[in-house]
C-alpha cells in the first residue's frame, strides 16, 4: 500500500485529548471512522488488520481511543462521553480527508456507541454505519433491548456478523434487522465468532474470514450514495 499512516491527537471538547491514527492510501475514495471494542484499544491487532486491509482496498481509516482506554481505566466510558469522542473523530476525519466519502462504526462496543450517537443526532456528512460484530446482548444472554435505538437511524447500515457470535444471537438479530427495512443489510460470516475467528474444522483460516469481511465492507461502501 502506498500512502501514509499518521499518529495524531484528537481533542474532545470538555473531555480532553486522546490518541488517534489515520491510515490513508494514495488512492483513497472513502474514510471509515473505526471505533474500537470495549476490551482492546485502537492498536489491537484486529484493528490494525482492518485498517491495513481496507487501505489495500482504497479506503482510509481513522482510528482513535475512547477516553477510558487512553487513561487505562477498566470500565468503558459513559455513553455521553463515548458519543462525544465519536463526534470529534468524525469531524476530524472529515477535516483530514476532504472530499472522501465518510462512513462510521467499528468493532462491537465502538459500533454500538456510533449507532447510538447517530440515533440521537446525525453525524455530519456520514453516509452509512458499518458494524464489525454488533453486540446485541451480553454473552449468551439473548435479548434485543440494545437494538431499540436502531429504528432512529435514517442512513444505511451494514451488520457484519459471525454465525458463532455469542453476543448476537442471529435468531434475534435477523428480525431486528428485517424490521429496519431496506436501509439495513446483514452479511453473515459462516462459522465466525465475535471477532470473525473460525474453527479449524471449518476448512478455512481466520485470515480468509477477515478477507470476506473486508471485501463485503468495501463493496458496501462503494454502493453508498
Amino acid at each position: 500500500m502506498a500512502g501514509k499512516t499518521k499518529e495524531l491527537k484528537l481533542d474532545i471538547a470538555r473531555i480532553g485529548a486522546v490518541s488517534a491514527i489515520l491510515t490513508q492510501p494514495d488512492n483513497a475514495r472513502a474514510c471509515y471512522v473505526l471505533a474500537h471494542g470495549a476490551g482492546a484499544d485502537m492498536r489491537h491487532s484486529f484493528m490494525g488488520k482492518v485498517a491495513e486491509g481496507l487501505a489495500g482496498r482504497g479506503i482510509a481509516t481513522f482510528r482513535f481511543n475512547f477516553p477510558y482506554m487512553e487513561e487505562k481505566k477498566g470500565r468503558p466510558d459513559q455513553p455521553a462521553v463515548a458519543h462525544a469522542a465519536i463526534r470529534a473523530a468524525v469531524a476530524e476525519a472529515a477535516r483530514l480527508c476532504p472530499g472522501l466519502k465518510l462512513v462510521a462504526g467499528g468493532k462491537s462496543f465502538g459500533g454500538r456507541m456510533t449507532s447510538q450517537a447517530q440515533s440521537k443526532a446525525p453525524l455530519p456528512d456520514v453516509k452509512g454505519l458499518a458494524f464489525l460484530g454488533f453486540p446485541l446482548h451480553a454473552d449468551k444472554k439473548p435479548s434485543s433491548e440494545r437494538a431499540a435505538h436502531l429504528a432512529g437511524i435514517a442512513i444505511p447500515t451494514l451488520f457484519l456478523q459471525g454465525t458463532r457470535d455469542g453476543l448476537a444471537d442471529l435468531g434475534i438479530l435477523k428480525p431486528v434487522i428485517a424490521a429496519l427495512g431496506s436501509k439495513a443489510t446483514l452479511h453473515e460470516i459462516e462459522g465466525g465468532d465475535h471477532s470473525f475467528a473460525v474453527l479449524k474444522k471449518s476448512g478455512r483460516t481466520n485470515e480468509e474470514a477477515l478477507t470476506e469481511v473486508l471485501d463485503r465492507l468495501a463493496a458496501w461502501i462503494d454502493q453508498l450514495a
